[in-house]
């Protein structure tokens, strides 16, 4: 087992909150006590922990991520963003993956009563109005990452926005027949997107037809968020024969890339017989031409991680939510 900081309160003959006091730079503390502590971290070669450096303030410099899939291109983008001002201010993470709604609950309660976190990150689920309640009772700062509530901080896209204007713009590109390539409706921004789909056809007089709607069934683990899930929903529309859709609104980009694997393989061109617009704006899409809506992931978890900490530290007191709207990236595939 590695040193720990109760060896070094033992080698130094002070106590625990000594050593952390030393760790956090205190004024309140004699030199010669500082010098005692400092020389037994010194012969352990005590490498402070987080944790450890957070005692005197009462506070763990830990931070509690939840997350629906660490996998996910979308969320690989946001916990770089998040990464970077947690490593500036050397706290620790932990990482909760949850990708059944079901098990939220019990993450939820295990932060809140586990005392062992400073603040939470929870990404791309909705919170409950009890849970609200609860963390800011007990004064834990949380804050929500494309999702809202108005009790809490919350950075949120305009899922049903974004998917309005890429719909728009196929429309308004002269198709008629246009289809949409959806994840499981289980994932808040997949249900939103949906409804935004269907608003911008309802305004352009366009009836809604269902079998123009996929609802991707496969890969359970990413809620249809993946290639092999646009790939199958976009060979169902293809068996539409002359009917298929002239243009399509896909959910995720990634999901995009499967469909215009399918596409290709019938012999078919992008976009003149199929036309496609994604959403996201992930790494590679431009490298592939992809038409997208893009969303400031990387900016969305740094600016998440500088308001939580601001909320710890108490130089914020007022409640800060920000709204992104996705922006039309037009490349190669409309």
């Amino acid at each position: 087992m590695g040193v720990t900081i109760y060896d070094v309160a033992k080698i130094a003959g002070v106590g625990l909150g000594t050593v952390s006091r030393v760790l956090n730079n205190s004024d309140h503390i004699s030199p010669e006590t500082r010098k005692k502590v400092l020389d037994a971290i010194e012969k352990l070669n005590y490498k402070p922990h987080a944790f450890a450096r957070g005692l005197a303030k009462q506070k763990t410099n830990i931070l509690s991520i939840i997350v629906p899939f660490f996998t996910g291109y979308f969320y690989i983008e946001l916990l770089k963003g998040i990464q970077k001002p947690i490593t500036k201010f050397e706290y620790d993470l932990v990482l909760y993956n949850v990708e059944k709604n079901n098990r939220l609950n019990s993450v939820l309660d295990k932060v809140l009563n586990g005392k062992l976190v400073d603040g939470v990150i929870l990404i791309s689920m909705s919170l409950s109005d009890e849970y609200a309640i609860e963390f800011n009772r007990q004064n834990l700062p949380i804050v929500l990452v494309d999702s809202y509530h108005p009790g809490v901080d919350s950075f949120f896209i305009e899922n049903k926005k974004g998917a309005y204007i890429a719909t728009k713009h196929l429309i308004d590109l002269g198709h008629k027949r246009v289809g949409m390539i959806d994840a499981q409706l289980k994932s808040t921004p997949a249900k939103i997107r949906l409804e935004g789909y269907k608003a911008a056809l309802k305004d352009r007089g366009i009836t809604f037809d269902s079998k123009y709607l996929v609802i991707s069934d496969s890969d359970e683990k990413s809620d249809g968020f993946s290639r092999e899930a646009g790939y199958s929903a976009m060979k169902r529309l293809l068996m539409l024969g002359e009917d298929r859709p002239t243009a399509v609104f896909i959910s995720s980009d990634i999901q995009a890339v499967g469909a215009m694997k399918a596409i290709r393989e019938e012999k078919l061109t992008i976009p003149d017989d199929i036309a496609i617009i994604g959403f996201d704006d992930i790494e590679f899409s431009e490298a592939i031409g992809l038409s997208t809506m893009r969303q400031p992931m990387f900016e969305m978890g740094e600016m998440a991680v500088d308001i939580l900490l601001k909320r710890i530290s108490g130089q914020i007191s007022s409640l800060f939510h920000k709204k992104y709207i996705p922006e039309l990236i037009i490349r190669e595939t409309c």
